[in-house]
């Protein structure tokens, strides 16, 4: 037990120190990572890791889809709703075909069946990697939305499609008819358990005399129920806790109302979501030694072989949906056109972010060992090494060469949209306006007679003032960027020294701590508004 705790111990601080490591060298974590569980697994001596595919689909997956539904606009989702759609449903399909008959052609002895299972568990990217990768990145918000919005629900049209596959491989019966039917009430009736379960977590929030640790521990233990209580019926988990997460992200505004509960639910949330991330992909490289042990008759380069052509077909099959996905409707629909077009860069940088990840190798170590006759699984070794060079062509190879796509590309905002930083002053102007009229309808005796209301009330006033005049001097550097990346530089600089001052004041002793923390959080704010979620 002590060896087991140490074991795991001593793989978080590796984790940890190889992730502070690929943001020096500036490298995506979850590529770097994965690069150094292999590197570390081929360390004679090191054991041999072997991963429990239960494990990583009840321990890891609830929170990560639970944690990206949580922050995906739903009206972006709803607005690309069409583009996503054909993603995460007609790109998985797509792909699983393609698959499918190609390995059937090109592997002997491997049946349509099997060629299905395959393509179930490579076709969907993993959304992790992609928003991984592109963080920090110049890409359009119209990108980001269709790639998190396709990574809600892919992961569950290519699980059904791996369970029918599956079904057809163990029993050699399979009806199409069948299998559609119960699609859609496997995928619905996931839905309606993660509405229903939402609704439940909902009301203990809303109405019961929580405090902010209850609320940050609830929203950790909301995606484990959801899925268990819709696999436990046999519909797709994975649609339970996406619209469970997407109904409490947008009622969240009434359940979570002091600033203490928010700020204490993200540290939570930012610190699990990191940890697993990072850990997953880690172990998919450590996973390689047990992976090729199990390869059997099928030699290792027949295996990178397959592997190979697969990553290949995938690939194509991804960027050659894309574009008609993005142009054909615009063609069809006046309606559609009204939109900007995407053009052909748009397309590219969402096909060439298809990245595969833990969700695919979970599946494929899903495969039983043994088929209902107590024989052993056809190629379950095969399919898994597979898997894992199809995980490690698209992490690695795309991942590294997608962020010199988006330079090269020089892709800009497709959509108007504002800047958040102007975004940010015009809603705090609508904020202080509001704070003035109510104070002004409600509380006028109080501004005559209460000299901290008065202060107030003049402080927000002045703030107006000041958020008019910093949109008056944006516009103004619109054209003259570098005035805007000087004035940055200048606040950093300063946020900077005002920390060491509070270290100062700290060891000097003349305030509490818990004064001295509110001032740092203060700075914390200050200067997310200039950075952004660059450094989370």
């Amino acid at each position: 037990m002590h060896e087991q705790l140490l074991l795991i111990l001593g793989l978080l601080i590796i984790v940890m120190l190889l992730v502070m490591l690929a943001q020096r060298i500036r490298i995506a974590y979850p590529i770097f990572l994965v690069l150094a569980g292999l590197g570390i697994s081929l360390i004679p001596g090191v054991p041999v890791l072997k991963l429990d595919p239960d494990i990583i689909f009840l321990i890891f997956l609830p929170p990560l889809l639970y944690e990206a539904a949580w922050y995906t606009s739903w009206n972006d989702f709803w607005k690309w709703k069409r583009t996503i759609g054909l993603l995460a449903f007609g790109l998985v399909f797509l792909t699983s075909i393609v698959v499918a008959f190609a390995s059937q052609a090109l592997i002997p002895g491997f049946t349509l069946a099997m060629g299905f299972l395959l393509g179930g568990i490579v076709s969907p990217p993993d959304a992790i990697a992609a928003t991984t990768v592109l963080k920090g990145l110049k890409v359009p918000k119209r990108t980001i939305a269709m790639l998190e919005g396709e990574s809600l629900i892919n992961d569950a049209s290519s699980l059904i499609v791996f369970r029918f596959a599956l079904a057809a491989v163990m029993t050699g019966m399979f009806s199409m008819q069948e299998a559609t039917g119960q699609f859609f009430l496997v995928a619905g009736m996931g839905v309606v358990v993660g509405i229903a379960g939402a609704h439940v977590f909902y009301a203990i929030h809303r109405f019961l005399p929580t405090t902010p640790a209850i609320d940050a521990a609830l929203t950790v233990i909301t995606p484990y129920v959801l899925f268990l209580a819709a696999e436990h019926f046999h519909y797709s988990g994975v649609m339970a806790v996406v619209s469970g997460g997407l109904f409490m992200s947008f009622r969240s505004h009434e359940i979570f109302k002091t600033g203490m509960t928010r700020i204490n639910m993200t540290g939570v949330w930012n610190t699990l979501i990191f940890v697993m991330n990072a850990l997953v992909f880690v172990l998919i490289g450590l996973e390689l030694p047990d992976i090729i042990n199990g390869l059997g008759e099928t030699s290792l380069m027949e295996g990178i072989k397959y592997g190979l052509i697969i990553s290949f077909i995938v690939i194509v099959v991804r960027l050659l949906w894309i574009y008609p996905v993005a142009h054909v409707p615009r063609w069809l629909s006046k309606k559609i056109r009204k939109d900007p077009s995407p053009g052909w860069k748009n397309p590219l940088i969402i096909g060439w972010a298809g990245m595969r990840g833990v969700v695919s190798l979970a599946t494929a170590l899903s495969i039983p060992v043994m088929m209902n006759d107590e024989t052993a699984f056809p190629m379950r070794n095969l399919i898994i090494f597979i898997t894992f060079v199809v995980i490690f062509v698209t992490l690695v190879f795309q991942g590294l060469t997608l962020p010199l796509i988006i330079r090269l590309t020089k892709i800009g905002e497709i959509d108007p949209i504002l800047p958040a930083h102007e975004q940010q002053a015009a809603i705090q102007i609508r904020l202080d306006n509001l704070a003035v009229n109510r104070l002004n309808e409600k509380y006028q005796s109080s501004l005559e007679t209460n000299s901290l209301v008065e202060n107030f009330k003049n402080t927000v006033e002045n703030d107006i003032v000041q958020q008019q005049s910093h949109l008056e001097s944006l516009e103004m550097c619109t054209n003259r960027r570098s005035d805007l990346n000087e004035y940055h530089e200048i606040m950093l600089d300063i946020f900077a020294l005002q920390r060491k001052e509070l270290f100062k004041i700290k060891r000097e002793k003349e305030f509490s701590d818990d004064e001295i923390r509110k001032a740092e959080s203060q700075l914390d704010l200050n200067e997310l508004r200039i950075t952004g979620n660059k450094h989370l």
